[in-house]
């Protein structure tokens, strides 16, 4: 659920070669997260200071994503460490590259990891009619349309840069011929060739859209292992909240603290999930102490978001003991597709 994905961005001083250029972190997928920049060998933050949109659209534009949705501050997606490389960013809005920016350098301001800059760019790929947030049938935005894929060279390469982009974990399934429905409208893509090198299908080498003669009958579907899972519960839809996330190289599951957990905050649990409303939101180890990292702390969310990682909240990192590990039941939902079941006790 959360993206790690290191991007480089080209600044003076910094190490060329790469043809890689910015970096999102703790986001809900790969086109947001805390904006993080490689300077002088080593990664550091950006300042909010004088952040805003425009600023923003530079970052979404390099990132290879759609238009800017908003330009965050205040560490929304949590204090990064170390460095902090830039502040009052000054972008026209129309520059390629954020390095093409004007901005003030190390040792030009005084800033703390409290200010810390983040992005949320519009999201040019979905998976739709699927049983939980990471799986469905792909679709991918062009001129202001949805779209599908077709499958002639679909292969695990390509499902394996979706779920990257979506900011779920691996390949757990790849689908061909309309297996989650067909879709409607173009069929944007065709022959799509991936190296799972890249970031976003974008970046992919693309044949062309709306240059094939596929039906919606090939329509390409894709399962990526969920970033989100329910332990210990009644039910596949109530337990423990438990998330994925990748830190210093090491996937982990872990769980969240129950300070400030709420309603609001379960309805996002259950939406991922693919279950129905919130019934209560559980605190206090109500479904037995986890194991591990403790990632989440006061997570708020507004009620409207796709996955937890999309809620703001601080991330705790703690291997504290798990007295206070969150939990939600759901309302349980029988959900066939095809030969997907998924049964409620």
């Amino acid at each position: 659920m959360l993206c790690s994905m290191c991007l480089i961005l080209f600044l003076s001083n910094t190490i060329s070669g790469s043809s890689e250029s910015v970096i999102l972190t703790y986001g809900n997928n790969s086109c947001s997260g805390r904006l993080e920049v490689f300077y002088n060998n080593q990664w550091g933050t950006v300042c909010d200071n004088g952040w805003n949109l425009s600023d923003a659209k530079v970052v979404c534009r390099e990132m290879g994503c759609g238009d800017a949705f908003e330009a965050k501050s205040g560490a929304f997606f949590g204090q990064g460490g170390a460095n902090i490389f830039l502040s009052e960013i000054n972008c026209v809005g129309t520059e390629s590259t954020l390095s093409s920016c004007s901005s003030k350098k190390p040792g030009q301001f005084n800033c703390d990891h409290s200010k810390d800059a983040g992005v949320i760019c519009r999201s040019l790929v979905r998976l739709v009619n699927g049983s939980h947030f990471c799986s469905g049938r792909v679709e991918v935005l062009n001129d202001d349309q949805w779209g599908t894929v077709c499958d002639s060279g679909w292969d695990y390469s390509d499902a394996a840069v979706i779920c990257k982009e979506m900011g779920c974990g691996n390949v757990f399934d790849l689908r061909i011929s309309g297996f989650f429905g067909q879709g409607s409208g173009p069929v944007w893509l065709s022959d799509v060739q991936c190296s799972n090198t890249e970031s976003t299908l974008r970046q992919c080498n693309l044949q062309g859209w709306a240059k094939n003669s596929c039906g919606h009958e090939k329509d390409v579907a894709v399962a990526c292992q969920r970033r989100i899972m329910l332990e210990n519960g009644f039910s596949a839809c109530s337990g423990r909240v438990e998330i994925f996330y990748n830190r210093s190289g090491y996937n982990e599951w872990g769980t969240v603290c129950d300070n400030n957990w709420d309603l609001t905050d379960a309805a996002v649990v259950c939406r991922e999930m693919g279950c129905g409303n919130a019934i209560a939101a559980k605190s206090a180890a109500f479904f037995g102490a986890g194991g591990g990292i403790i990632w989440l702390d006061n997570v708020n969310c507004i009620g409207n978001e796709l996955t937890l990682a999309a809620c703001q909240s601080n991330r705790l990192e703690s291997n504290n003991v798990h007295y206070k590990d969150v939990g939600v039941i759901c309302q349980c939902k029988l959900v066939y597709i095809r030969i997907l079941k998924e049964y409620c006790k």
